[in-house]
């Protein structure tokens, strides 16, 4: 058995550890790739925002979004209303730094827990931070607390900020973060930056992590998007330099990023020469790179065979990436989608089985859009 081979079903055992259900269907849960079989009706959902970067919802269907600027907007009473905006005084809203990735936490509904990803000057220098807000949203909304429970990722310029947090399956907080542009952050064992972070809701190290560190993995660049699907299989999306945009597998090892001496951004994205054992890329850009962003899994039969299929925005290239992963977590081929609606951030399916994507739209014309999947008409018999 190879190390990765090994290493990918360990985490596997990881996530799946605590995790149920069939939300693929009946069956493996894998996409099948080709051709996809439906059409996609793609519309605004909430418009007049600037630059929208995260999206998610309440357990009573409360949604939620995040705008780089530094605001989250919580709409109690419904995406035409006014919504209740969260503005902390702190957010450095400077480069690619802000209020960017959002997650709320599974069991809300009893510690109305949310997670939002933000730079930071509370601490005198600034940082990237993940603040926990106890959020209520009766009467209007209110944020009755706030704890930072994760503070000192790395910031610069605001180059490589990261920051994405979902919740696994196995009921931990994994956050994707950016190395600030400061080539010794991804191999320095004792920096949270250009790492995977698998923690408690109270910012602690999960249970599993090697040499009891907060991260998980390290060696990363720059990652944008994460996701799981109901199967266990869980990757992150990774910004690459000039070439090689990365979809990896959310597996324990070293992904291979070291740009040292200074940010020697020539250097491999995956650098195998450096370290042997490095975990490869499961799917490459190569040249040009697509700026990937926010990723999601497409889940449930509305989506043909596409069910199971990861969806990943792109900025630069200014389209949807759908890649078929079969039941190992390998990429058995991709195609593209939405390539008219502008710079793409985050893609996320709603608890309708909806696709709802924020766009990197400013001053007024960032938007969130809704996509709904119908069955593409039959071709006439000659």
């Amino acid at each position: 058995m190879s190390r990765w081979l090994a290493r990918f079903l360990l985490s596997l055992c990881l996530l799946i550890a605590s995790c149920g259900g069939d939300g693929c269907g009946s069956g493996a849960c894998s996409s099948t790739g080709g051709p996809t079989d439906i059409q996609l009706e793609v519309e605004d959902f909430i418009a007049g925002l600037e630059k929208p970067w995260d999206i998610a919802w309440l357990p009573d269907g409360t949604v939620l979004v995040t705008e780089r600027p530094g605001r989250l907007n919580v709409y109690v009473d419904g995406v035409s209303a006014a919504p209740f905006v969260v503005a902390p005084a702190d957010v450095v809203p400077r480069g690619e730094g802000g209020m960017m990735g959002l997650e709320v936490d599974p069991d809300f509904a009893s510690n109305g827990y949310v997670y939002i990803c933000t730079t930071s000057n509370a601490g005198g220098d600034n940082d990237v931070r993940l603040l926990r807000l106890t959020l209520r949203t009766t009467d209007g909304g209110a944020v009755l607390a706030r704890e930072d429970i994760v503070t000192g990722m790395p910031y610069s310029t605001g180059r490589h900020s990261g920051c994405r947090p979902r919740f696994g399956p196995d009921g931990w907080l994994w956050v994707g973060t950016g190395d600030a542009a400061i080539g010794t952050k991804p191999q320095d064992d004792d920096s949270l930056g250009g790492k995977v972070l698998r923690i408690g809701r109270d910012g602690a190290a999960a249970t599993g992590n090697a040499g009891g560190f907060r991260w998980f993995s390290n060696g990363h660049r720059n990652i944008q998007g994460m996701a799981f699907r109901s199967d266990g299989i869980g990757i992150s999306a990774e910004h690459g330099p000039s070439i090689d945009d990365e979809i990896n597998l959310l597996v324990r090892g070293n992904f291979g990023w070291d740009p040292v001496p200074g940010y020697n951004e020539s250097v491999p994205m995956t650098d195998l020469e450096k370290f042997p054992d490095a975990v490869p890329a499961v799917w490459s850009s190569g040249s040009p790179t697509l700026a990937l962003a926010g990723a999601t899994f497409l889940e449930g039969s509305a989506w043909g065979n596409w069910n199971g299929a990861l969806a990943v925005a792109t900025l630069r290239a200014e389209h949807l990436h759908i890649y078929a992963i079969d039941s190992e977590g390998k990429v058995t081929g991709d195609e593209r989608a939405i390539e008219n609606q502008g710079r793409l951030r985050t893609p996320r399916q709603g608890p309708d089985g909806l696709l709802y994507i924020t766009n990197d739209g400013g001053s007024g014309d960032g938007k969130v859009l809704r996509v709904t999947p119908v069955p593409a008409p039959v071709a006439d018999e000659p």
